[in-house]
C-alpha cells in the first residue's frame, strides 16, 4: 500500500470514526432520513443495534453504508454479512454495497469481488465477507478487535445461528446490526425487541416513517387485508404478528417458508444437479376466466415452489396452452420424466382439464391430469369437512414443519395468512368461504388455492405403477 492512500485512511479514521452520518453524505453522497441517521448514530456508539421495520423503507441501503463505514474507519476490521437465503444475501444485500461503493470517493481502495469486499494491499486481514446463514460453523472462526456483523432479514435466520454469532462477539470493539420485517414471535430478533431489549439499541421504522416506501403500496395493502391484519402489521407498521386464533395458517410459518433455502447449491450448481431420483415435479392450477378474479399456475419441485405464473381476462384455452407449456419446460429444465397437473376443475376449471387431457392422449405426453374439487369429500372426514379444507390443511401441515420454500409473493404471503376457519356442529373443520372472505373485503385466494394444489394429496401415491399408467389422462379425486 502507498502511503497516499494510507495517509487517506488515517484521515478517514480519524474524522468519521463516530460519525456514520458524516461519512454517509461525505463520502458515499448517500443521506439518510431521520431514521437511517439515528440508526447508524446508535451503530456507531453501541455494540448491539436491531431494526424493525415494514417494507421499502431504506433498510439495505442502510446496511450497505454501515458495512463501507465500518471498513473505512477501523483498522484491519472484519465484517460478515449474512441473510437466510442465498437470494436475500448476493442479489439484494451484496448487490446493495457495490451499488454505493462504485459511486463512492473510496472505490480505489476497497476491492469487490462476489462474495468479498477487501482493501487493497491487506485482503486477509481487512475485508467484508457474505456468508449465507444455513449452518451456525460459517459464522464462526472470526476473531478480530474491530468486527461488525450485519444480519439482513434478522427475523427469518434460525436461532442456532444467531447464538453462533452472538458466540463471536467478544471483544470490546465488535458490533452487531440486525434488521428485518418482524415476522416470528420467538427466536434472537425478537428477543432483542422484548426481553433481552436492554442489551439493544432498537428501533421500529413504519413503512410511513420515510418518503423512500410506495404509498400506493401501503393503502393497497391496508385496502386488501386491513389495518389489523398481519400482514399490514408486519410489512407495513413494522410490528410483530399476533396469529389470531382462527387464523387457519399463521403469518410467521408463511414468512418462514418465504425465507427457507431447501437446496443450498454451491458455485456453479443447478437445481438439476443436486435433486434426488425420486423428486416430483407438480402443478397447482387454480383457473379464473374474464373476472378480476386471476387464473394462476404454481408449479413445485420436491420441496421448491420455484415462481408463480398469474393471468387474467384469458379463455380455457389459452390457459391449457400455458399449463403444457410450463410442465414440458419444466420437465426438461429439471430432468424429471413425468408431471402431474392437478387442476380446481370446479366451474371454468373443468374446461381446462378436459382439453389438458385431449391433448395429453393425442400426443402421448408423460403428464398426468387430475382434476380436484374442494366441496368433495376429505381423505380424513372424520376431521375434515370437505377435500379442499383437507388440502389447505396439508399445505399448512407443511409450513409448520418448515419442510418447503416458497416465492416473496405478496398477494400470496397475504392469501395464506388471512383465511379463517370455523368447526361445524358436527366438530369438523371447515375453511372459511370464499363469499365470506369477500364480505370481509377480500378478494379470492387464487394464488393461495393454486399453491394448494401444487401440494395436495390426491391419493396418487396409493395407487400401483399399473394402475396409474392405466388412469394416466383421466384420473378424477376429491
Amino acid at each position: 500500500m502507498t502511503n497516499k492512500p494510507y495517509n487517506v485512511l488515517v484521515d478517514l479514521i480519524n474524522v468519521y470514526w463516530d460519525d456514520p452520518v458524516a461519512f454517509a453524505e461525505d463520502i458515499l453522497d448517500f443521506y439518510p432520513d431521520r431514521w437511517q441517521r439515528n440508526v447508524l448514530n446508535d451503530l456507531a456508539h453501541n455494540p448491539f443495534v436491531s431494526v424493525r421495520s415494514g417494507q421499502g423503507v431504506g433498510k439495505t441501503g442502510l446496511e450497505a453504508v454501515s458495512v463501507i463505514w465500518y471498513l473505512c474507519c477501523r483498522p484491519n476490521p472484519k465484517v460478515i454479512c449474512t441473510a437466510p437465503t442465498r437470494q436475500q444475501l448476493n442479489d439484494v444485500l451484496w448487490a446493495e454495497i457495490a451499488k454505493w461503493l462504485e459511486s463512492s470517493v473510496v472505490k480505489n481502495f476497497l476491492k469487490w469481488t462476489k462474495t468479498k469486499v477487501y482493501m487493497l494491499g491487506n485482503e486477509e486481514r481487512w475485508f467484508a465477507t457474505a456468508r449465507t446463514a444455513t449452518k451456525p460453523e460459517n459464522m464462526q472462526g472470526f476473531h478480530e478487535e474491530y468486527m461488525l456483523f450485519v444480519v439482513d432479514e434478522a427475523s427469518g435466520v434460525a436461532d442456532n445461528i444467531m447464538e453462533a454469532i452472538l458466540g463471536t462477539l467478544s471483544g470490546h470493539e465488535n458490533k452487531l446490526l440486525m434488521c428485518g420485517n418482524p415476522t416470528r414471535t420467538s427466536g434472537v430478533f425478537y428477543d432483542s425487541h422484548h426481553k433481552d431489549r436492554g442489551d439493544y439499541k432498537t428501533h421500529k421504522v413504519s413503512s410511513w416513517d420515510t418518503s423512500r416506501a410506495s404509498k400506493d403500496n401501503i393503502e393497497r395493502l391496508i385496502r386488501k387485508y386491513g389495518a389489523d391484519s398481519d400482514v399490514v402489521r408486519v410489512r407495513v407498521y413494522g410490528d410483530f404478528p399476533k396469529a389470531e386464533p382462527d387464523t387457519f395458517i399463521h403469518l410467521e410459518k408463511v414468512e418462514a417458508a418465504v425465507m427457507r433455502e431447501v437446496y443450498p447449491l454451491n458455485d456453479g450448481q443447478t437445481l438439476a444437479d443436486i435433486l434426488p431420483n425420486e423428486t416430483t415435479l407438480e402443478i397447482g392450477v387454480d383457473v379464473a376466466r374474464y373476472g378480476n378474479d386471476e387464473t394462476v399456475i404454481v408449479p413445485r419441485i420436491g420441496k421448491l415452489v420455484p415462481f408463480i405464473r398469474r393471468y387474467t381476462k384469458q379463455d380455457t384455452m389459452t390457459t391449457a396452452g400455458w399449463v403444457l407449456n410450463i410442465a414440458q419446460d419444466l420437465m426438461l429444465e429439471y430432468g424429471r420424466p413425468t408431471c402431474t397437473v392437478k387442476i380446481d376443475d370446479d366451474g371454468v376449471g373443468g374446461g381446462v382439464t378436459d382439453r389438458l387431457r385431449e391433448v395429453v392422449a393425442e400426443d402421448g405426453l408423460y403428464i398426468d391430469v387430475i382434476d380436484c374439487h374442494n366441496g368433495g369429500k376429505a381423505n380424513k372426514s372424520d376431521r375434515y369437512d370437505n377435500w379442499g379444507t383437507e388440502a389447505w390443511a396439508t399445505l399448512r401441515d407443511l409450513l409448520h414443519e418448515g419442510e418447503i420454500q416458497i416465492p416473496n409473493d405478496e398477494d400470496l404471503v397475504g392469501q395464506l395468512s388471512t383465511r379463517k376457519y370455523h368447526v361445524t356442529s358436527k366438530g369438523k373443520i371447515r375453511l372459511e368461504s370464499k363469499d365470506d372472505m369477500k364480505a370481509r373485503g377480500l378478494r379470492s385466494p387464487d394464488r393461495a388455492d393454486a399453491l394448494v394444489l401444487a401440494f395436495a394429496n390426491t391419493g396418487e401415491e396409493a395407487l400401483d405403477d399399473d394402475v396409474a399408467a392405466l388412469l394416466r389422462g383421466v384420473k378424477v379425486h376429491g
